[in-house]
């Protein structure tokens, strides 16, 4: 779901891994589609290796999207810009036991705005329907059989 989706410190928006260099990786902005070299004395997180602090266990950042995406019936979240307290109760209701200590409203904001990137580039497509796409190809290889 996440594979290959970068965010990129100092950098606005999300990044797609095109291609792998010698002394870098080239990737391109989700946001304007532009490519650009990055390096490794950038700070690249990946958001497969993201997770969001809880009471109990850290939740991985692709459960929080499928949490969102399931509230919102595939839809767009809030806006990462709304009130404070509307991002607070809003973040609760998707994910009731997140620690509020050590996550901070700037941590929400960026959750909240990235789902919605990922969302409207159609970047969040779940396990399920990878699995539904190769059983519709092994089908078709099927088809090709007869």
């Amino acid at each position: 779901m996440l594979k290959g989706i970068l965010a990129i410190s100092g950098q606005p928006g999300l990044f797609k891994v095109v291609s792998e260099g010698k002394n870098n990786i080239i990737v391109e902005s989700l946001l304007n589609g532009k490519k650009m070299p990055a390096f490794a004395s950038s700070k690249i997180s990946s958001l497969e290796d993201i997770a969001i602090y809880t009471s109990q266990e850290d939740v991985p950042l692709k459960e929080v999207f499928k949490n969102i995406m399931e509230k919102e019936d595939g839809g767009k979240a809030i806006s990462h810009k709304a009130s404070t307290e509307e991002l607070t109760n809003y973040f609760g209701e998707v994910l009731p036991e997140y620690d509020r200590d050590q996550v901070y409203i700037s941590d929400i904001r960026k959750v909240i705005q990235w789902y919605n990137l990922l969302q409207e580039k159609e970047l969040l497509n779940d396990e399920d329907e990878e699995e539904s796409e190769e059983s519709e190809t092994s089908e078709e290889a099927d088809d090709s059989k007869e």
